[in-house]
């Protein structure tokens, strides 16, 4: 098996495919087939029937909302300031693209894998703060279960489709350092204000800021609820930006930088944004739920020998941990 380049580029159409996950159970040939060439071809692929319920979806995008309602200073004392926001609250205007000068137009909450007192990563997976108000942190620690779940078989297609064993992920992310992200992207105009000329003034006085900018995922996969505002784009090869538009209820579920590294780029991590709204959608916050799905903290990077030819050379022949990559990759976007 040779990196995707070796059969030339694919057509490009204008939609990101959709595959349905219950071809896990009942035709799992056909989950490989259908995720491997989605990725193959973007980079990104849109998942139905994937098993996390309507009601925890619309439960946890609720309670988010009510938290990120809270005034600022009751925000912040769920800040924990020094941990590269790993854990709790990180402000609006703080985030920025790697490459990137201009901060994101979001503020939003981590959490990770709670793990028992004494293990061995608990320098690098910190305790979960737990907010008070209502049921923001049960509903998102549910999320946080059933798409690392969800992600886990994803894997097993994916380890398939690029000639290892089917249970090559298993051991590799069973203690992953995997986050849950819930952002809230506040509207860009007041109600008061005219939506045109607030936006134009938007692209004059802050010099081009926008929800998330251009930037590639640090993981090996992201799957994303939510995004009950569009704006997600992702950069074809050539050269287009492109909507990603999911039915309602979906999953959409990209590469990261780290799958990319291990599969000698035969799977890419593709760049994508979310972009300003349009004048009409100005006024109307943005709520997302990525689930950025990491392997263990001693898991090394090393190139895999399926992804190898004469013709397609290790791109990458020094290994690294993805700890030591997440650190590198955490400094870079302005979080450490």
């Amino acid at each position: 098996l040779l990196p995707s380049a070796t059969m030339g580029a694919p057509e490009l159409d204008d939609e990101v495919p959709i595959v349905g996950t219950e071809l896990y159970e009942t035709d799992f040939n056909a989950f490989v087939e259908g995720l491997g060439a989605a990725y193959e071809k973007y980079g990104f692929v849109i998942l139905r029937n994937h098993g996390v319920s309507d009601a925890l979806i619309k439960r946890s995008l609720e309670c988010s909302k009510d938290f990120f309602a809270l005034p600022a200073e009751k925000k912040m004392e769920y800040h924990l300031a020094g941990k590269g926001g790993a854990r709790g609250y990180t402000a609006f205007g703080v985030e920025t693209a790697k490459g990137s000068t201009r901060h994101d137009l979001k503020e939003f909450w981590h959490l990770g894998r709670d793990l028992p007192v004494g293990h061995r990563f608990e320098q690098q997976m910190p305790p979960n703060v737990l907010v008070e108000e209502g049921d923001f942190t049960e509903a998102t620690g549910a999320v946080f279960t059933a798409l690392d779940a969800l992600g886990r078989r994803v894997l097993e297609a994916l380890a398939v489709h690029l000639g290892v064993e089917r249970s090559y992920f298993a051991n590799k992310v069973d203690e992953g350092n995997s986050i849950l992200r819930v952002i809230h992207y506040p509207p860009l105009v007041s109600e008061s204000e005219d939506p045109e000329q607030a936006l134009a003034a938007i692209e004059n006085e802050k010099g081009g800021h926008v929800r998330a900018a251009a930037h590639e995922d640090i993981n090996l996969i992201t799957l994303l609820l939510g995004a009950d505002e569009g704006g997600l784009q992702l950069l074809r090869r050539d050269g287009r930006w492109m909507e990603v538009t999911p039915p309602p209820g979906c999953v959409t579920c990209n590469i990261g930088d780290m799958l990319q590294r291990l599969t000698n780029h035969r799977l890419p991590s593709t760049t994508h944004r979310v972009v300003n709204p349009t004048a009409a959608r100005a006024k109307f916050p943005r709520y997302s739920m990525p689930f950025f799905l990491h392997p263990n903290p001693d898991f090394v990077i090393d190139t895999l020998e399926s992804c190898v030819s004469e013709t397609y050379p290790n791109k990458y022949p020094t290994p690294i941990t993805s700890d030591e990559y997440l650190q590198q990759r955490l400094r870079e976007i302005k979080l450490k």
